[in-house]
């Protein structure tokens, strides 16, 4: 079996950061990924994608996304039951993150600059071929 989803858009909100009982961070957020094809009156459609992260990437997430922001999520595809307080059943889906890469610069950054730490948008977990910064995947990796 395999579970994996990667995602490119703009987050339709700032992420929302909680913490659970045994104090787990947990942000969640959604992005609006636009669809490959256009309607029959020409128009694109977006989907409108929610994620969730969690621990360390959640507070990452949390402190360094923004609404607006263009981010690549890579993950896995979740559906899950509750009920409601008005006691419906609902289904939601999601997508759980394993990888969240900043695609949007800086705050004052210019989108076009040479440098690995201004150009991309991340905070330090590396530069991959395209430009584009990644994320730590371990709190040990953060480099401050």
């Amino acid at each position: 079996m395999y579970n994996r989803v990667i995602l490119i858009g703009r987050l339709t909100r700032d992420p929302e950061l909680r913490y659970t009982a045994n104090g787990s961070a947990v942000a969640s957020f959604a992005l609006a990924v636009d669809r490959t094809f256009r309607s029959a009156s020409g128009e694109r459609e977006t989907d409108f994608i929610n994620i969730v992260a969690w621990r360390g990437l959640g507070e990452r997430c949390s402190e360094y996304l923004s609404k607006g922001k263009l981010a690549a999520v890579e993950g896995r595809l979740q559906i899950r039951s509750y009920e409601g307080q008005d006691g419906q059943k609902r289904t939601v889906a999601e997508v759980v993150a394993d990888d969240v890469r900043f695609l949007s610069p800086k705050d004052g950054a210019s989108a076009g600059g040479s440098s690995n730490s201004a150009g991309a948008g991340s905070f330090g977990g590396g530069m991959d071929d395209f430009g584009v910064g990644t994320m730590p995947s371990t709190d040990d990796d953060v480099p401050f």
